[in-house]
């Protein structure tokens, strides 16, 4: 039996996101070892049954060699929701349609499902609607719609909705849709992308016109340059980071069962290209646990590959789905998705830079023995248990679909690994930990390196702490530098070549975000455009660093001595007027129902804070009192909202969900509740206004900084970006695979 071998940071995340009741982690994965091994027969010999392959699965994912998708991890042996992490809901041009699509995406997301749409089908905004004389409301209100149903749910308790929506490029509203993100402000929980076609492509390189038709009439609304729709993806994302593009063509040149339909839309990373009603469920192999003494055990790999796909194999016969449609569709093509994480922990320990021709020729080798051994694994499974029942292939297999490569935030720290095959975002990071402290959390192999070559200090290891990155520290030797560049210090065009050698051996599609510093141009998003779409990628998301006010993660510079230090001086609180207006709010904590009353100066920002919990008395009251003065103090004194919510947010005692938001603690609830009110989230400032709904959202985390700056003062030039925070844990989120995530408790957005 194999030994659990978890951080401490991985105890944590499986504490904190999916441990039930009072499981241990051993329990957590026998748990979901024995519900994934149950499609096995009683033992008939050695290295058969159920027992024997709840063994295999149980130390699959407790040597962190193989981890299955989140929802698996929640879900398994439950008897309670889905195990499958991402699905694709059709949206046909009429109104029954629009509101099954609701109904089942509601039902889907509640137990942790991401889904993808593609709205290329519905009438333009304004079309004439026979049956009842009115006016269509279009493909994006629709989204948008289906946005804000989705930020109502939480999925299972654990995690928010996460949404992927795709319009067609020659639809009449492509330009609306193209801009629908500029803001910042809408559709926040929708990552969405344009479907481009080979004959687009064309049409862009010889500077021809493109007709936008109605899908409903077929008749052409428009006609405009395909340059012009073009440079405004190009704009837009570059502005953004949306939105991205898929290449419908290229994708559907995979489709391993044409003949029930075309692959219109994916999940929300990308990474799964699925037909209308089918999910698929995923796992990923830590690439790093095959490398010992800089060599790679390819033996190793093919013995895991060969279990995973098993294992996941399982998944799709105990699965269980809120509607037939969706049951239906996944039994005809059995689609899975093994994948891998790790990447770049396995170079740095084979002494390879991410950047190098090395390391797409070891990318070339280790996917392509993956995807091969998958399907040979899949092949004989057919042989023991039938092949995928819509089958048409010359041999038969077991599953449609073996391999993509989908983002792994969670999983990854659960395994102690780099996510899926994207660059280390940073080789040290400020973490925050439950008490209010902030520890240094340094790249392990970066540790073990510096004591291996003798240039380890504590004072070096707090430098790169303070930077997030090695390359401008002397001390640090240049192979060194090299092997532990980050994700905006490795060229985009190193990103695109990495994910087309992974994209050349995978059935589905790669998930990856290709980053940029904050002085690339348009003309660089272009150009990995370009690049993605002769490589044969199915897609491309590009980021550029201090794109969205949702910015990445920025390691604090060490300000200079006296930098931005106020003049000292007294300050005195100002006078309280007679009377006021002001929120209150219920919230619920962990300690009980509390109320939180903001009340507003003239300028109305908040101007003083009081708290009460229930009828609760005793030491927490009493807390809660001196906190409560301590901040109308600050306020009245003209101490910015966000900095008091700052030091509050995070604090954790005793945690409880309200409304989808977990509330750490009595602290943390004056936190978010001055929060909300601090960013004018309230429709009124009437008095007396009880239970205003908390909502999380992530532009609610970002913080306005200057241009050229990450918002602590520091250079964006290293391009790991600042201002926005993990909810869960106060430490600053980084913006990789297409979704947030942070890389202190793995929390996410999309996952």
């Amino acid at each position: 039996m194999t030994t659990l071998q978890l951080t401490k940071n991985a105890e944590i995340v499986l504490k904190t996101r999916y441990l039930l009741g009072t499981e241990t982690p051993a329990d957590l994965f026998w748990r979901v070892a024995r519900a994934i091994a149950e499609p096995e027969p009683g033992a008939t010999a050695p290295g058969q049954g159920r027992d024997y392959w709840a063994q295999e699965f149980y130390d699959l994912m407790t040597s962190c060699r193989f981890v299955p998708n989140s929802p698996t991890l929640f879900n398994a042996g439950t008897g309670q929701g889905t195990l499958s992490a991402c699905f694709v809901i059709p949206v046909e041009d009429t109104m029954e349609s629009i509101m099954e699509a609701a109904t089942t995406s509601a039902m889907i997301q509640k137990f942790g499902g991401g889904i993808g749409y593609a709205f290329s089908k519905l009438r333009s905004r304004g079309s004439h609607i026979s049956t009842t004389h009115g006016k269509a409301c279009g493909a994006v209100a629709v989204l948008k719609m289906l946005s804000a149903l989705s930020d109502m749910i939480t999925q299972g308790g654990k995690r928010h909705g996460a949404n992927m929506g795709i319009l067609h490029v020659s639809h009449p509203e492509i330009l609306d849709f193209i801009h629908l993100k500029d803001g910042n402000s809408e559709a926040q929980n929708f990552n969405v992308s344009v479907a481009i076609t080979d004959d687009f492509m064309e049409a862009v390189e010889q500077d021809r016109p493109w007709d936008l038709v109605d899908p409903a009439s077929g008749e052409t609304a428009d006609t405009v340059p395909a340059r012009r729709i073009w440079d405004e993806i190009i704009d837009s994302a570059w502005k953004t980071g949306d939105p991205g593009l898929y290449f419908i063509d290229e994708a559907n040149r995979g489709n391993p069962t044409p003949h029930l339909g075309s692959l219109d839309s994916t999940n929300p990373c990308g990474e799964v290209p699925l037909l209308g009603f089918e999910a698929c469920n995923l796992g990923s192999i830590n690439l790093a646990k095959f490398v010992s003494d800089g060599e790679f055990d390819y033996a190793g790999l093919d013995e895991v590959t060969r279990k995973a796909t098993r294992f996941l194999d399982n998944v799709v016969t105990v699965n269980s789905f809120p509607i037939q449609a969706v049951t239906d569709a996944v039994e005809k093509t059995r689609k899975i998705g093994l994948g891998v994480m790790g990447w770049h922990d396995a170079l740095i320990k084979m002494g390879v830079p991410y950047d190098s021709p090395r390391a797409l020729q070891i990318a070339d080798r280790v996917m392509g023995r993956i995807n091969r051994v998958a399907r040979d694994a899949s092949i004989e499974l057919a042989k023991e248990r039938g092949a995928y029942p819509e089958c048409r292939e010359a041999t038969p297999v077991r599953n449609s679909t073996r391999t993509c490569i989908a983002p792994t935030g969670s999983i990854s720290v659960i395994a102690g690994a780099s996510s899926g095959i994207e660059p280390i975002f940073a080789v040290a990071y400020v973490k925050n930990v439950l008490d209010g402290k902030q520890l240094r959390e340094v790249n392990p192999y970066f540790v073990e390196m510096a004591h291996a070559r003798g240039f380890y200090s504590e004072e070096l290891m707090d430098e790169v702490a303070r930077a997030g990155s090695v390359q401008d520290i002397n001390a640090v030797p240049d192979d060194v530098k090299a092997l532990f560049k980050t994700s905006l210090e490795i060229d985009y065009q190193a990103h695109v070549n990495t994910q087309a050698a992974y994209q050349k051996h995978t059935d589905l599609a790669v998930s990856k975000t290709i980053n940029m510093p904050n002085d690339a141009s348009r003309d660089n998003v272009e150009q990995a455009y370009l690049t993605a779409h002769r490589s044969g990628c199915n897609g491309i998301t590009i980021y550029r660093d201090g794109s969205k006010p949702t910015q990445v993660l920025e390691v604090p510079m060490r300000r200079a001595e006296g930098e931005g230090s106020p003049a000292a001086s007294v300050v005195t609180p100002r006078a309280r007027p007679h009377e006021m207006t002001g929120v209150t709010e219920r919230i619920r904590t962990g300690h009980g129902n509390m109320f939180v009353t903001v009340n507003f100066g003239e300028d109305d920002r908040p101007f003083e804070l009081f708290s009460t919990l229930g009828k609760a008395g005793g030491c927490e009251s009493a807390s809660l009192e001196a906190i409560s003065r301590l901040v109308s103090m600050a306020l009245r004194a003209g101490i910015d909202a966000m900095t008091i919510v700052e030091q509050l947010r995070g604090i954790t005692c005793v945690p409880a969900w309200d409304q989808g938001v977990l509330v750490g603690s009595p602290p943390d609830a004056v936190a978010k509740a001055l929060e909300r009110h601090a960013r004018g989230a309230s429709a009124s400032h009437g008095p007396g206004t009880v239970g205003a709904q908390l909502k999380l959202d992530t532009t609610a985390y970002a913080q306005p900084h200057p241009a050229g700056t990450n918002g602590n003062g520091a250079s964006a030039s290293h391009g790991h970006g600042a201002g926005v925070r993990c909810p869960d844990c106060n430490t600053t989120l980084v913006f990789q695979e297409g979704c947030l995530a942070c890389l202190s408790c793995g929390w996410n957005r999309c996952e």
